[in-house]
């Protein structure tokens, strides 16, 4: 089989490519192990870094706006992972962009794979985004998409589009609308949530960090571990598990900015801790007050899907999976 990662030379996408190079398979159409011949990463820069150096890894760079790219890295692909896109406050700081990438190259994606004629899986990431508005405690799987962002409508729509080229029979997709992901590994990046990363992830290394919103501000979190149990698990189950939306909700924990300052101080150990500075920002505080503040999802939870238990096991797959790479970061500033 070929399996392609757009975005894989992201954080997710790299942990994704790990883990299926290691487990060496992947279900086929008919939910039957087969063998991962090759695994192409394609983002704007070439994909590299550890784990990666495989014979069966092929690394390329381009946009996933042009449609004859795109058309090149899906041919053969039994299976495409659609991670790649612009962040939240990045869509919403150049329109022309987010819609660029967020839904011409969803569509790029959608119609290089059509014209496959093979009917392969497609896994498409989506957001919280596209939630907004008036919402209750916690968004279920019933709760209507409301996007309040254009990174969320964009994300909305690529949802929609999928549904309707799976109904059509051009392809098996599936949506999951994500949790905000912590911890990642890297720098703070321009996605409204990258704050719920920053404020365990730098002090662990020794590194002050500012904080964009208020102390109390609530994010609804999984830690990269389980996302890509989940992504793993979302593959080899057959579209029409997840309802006719054909979309996953994943559930995730709810915890405070400043809860995630405290986890910090308990699992430091030995290490010499950053601080927090708390500084006001109102358009990250606006987006994120848009954002579900809970997630109730009874089909994930029916089907197997797990979440972390509490803020202290996210922090310490981090802390166990990705600090020492972390920390290989920071070392040379």
């Amino acid at each position: 089989m070929k399996v392609v990662i757009t975005g894989g030379g992201g954080f997710l996408g790299k942990k994704l490519a790990r883990r299926i190079l290691q487990q060496g398979s992947i279900a086929d159409a008919e939910g039957k192990p087969k063998r991962v011949a090759e695994l192409l990463l394609f983002d704007v820069a070439k994909p590299a870094g550890p784990g990666l150096d495989d014979p069966r890894v092929k690394a390329v760079a381009g946009d996933i706006a042009n449609p004859s790219t795109v058309r090149d890295i899906v041919q053969g692909a039994s299976t495409v992972f659609h991670f790649a896109a612009v962040v939240s406050a990045g869509a919403e700081a150049d329109f022309d962009l987010g819609y660029r990438v967020n839904l011409d190259g969803t569509r790029n994606v959608l119609e290089a794979c059509r014209a496959l004629g093979t009917n392969p899986r497609v896994v498409f990431t989506s957001s919280l985004a596209a939630y907004g508005g008036d919402l209750p405690p916690a968004v279920t799987d019933d709760t209507p998409l409301t996007p309040q962002t254009s990174y969320g409508s964009q994300k909305s729509i690529g949802e929609f589009l999928l549904r309707d080229y799976t109904r059509k029979g051009f392809l098996r997709g599936t949506a999951v609308r994500l949790p905000t992901i912590c911890v990642r590994t890297g720098l703070p990046n321009k996605a409204a949530s990258t704050w719920a990363s920053s404020v365990v992830r730098e002090p662990l290394t020794g590194v002050d960090v500012v904080c964009p919103v208020t102390p109390q501000t609530i994010m609804v979190v999984l830690s990269p571990r389980k996302t890509v149990d989940a992504f793993m698990k979302l593959h080899d189950l057959p579209p029409d598990a997840f309802g006719p939306g054909r979309t996953l909700l994943l559930n995730g924990i709810n915890v405070t900015a400043k809860e995630l300052e405290q986890a910090v101080a308990k699992h430091a150990g030995n290490h010499k801790v950053g601080k927090v500075v708390w500084q006001h920002d109102p358009a990250i505080q606006a987006i994120c007050n848009g954002w579900p503040q809970g997630i109730s999802s009874e089909r994930s939870r029916k089907l197997g899907f797990e979440m972390d238990k509490d803020l202290d096991e996210v922090v310490r797959n981090f802390i166990a999976d990705d600090l020492d790479e972390q920390m290989k970061l920071v070392a040379p500033a």
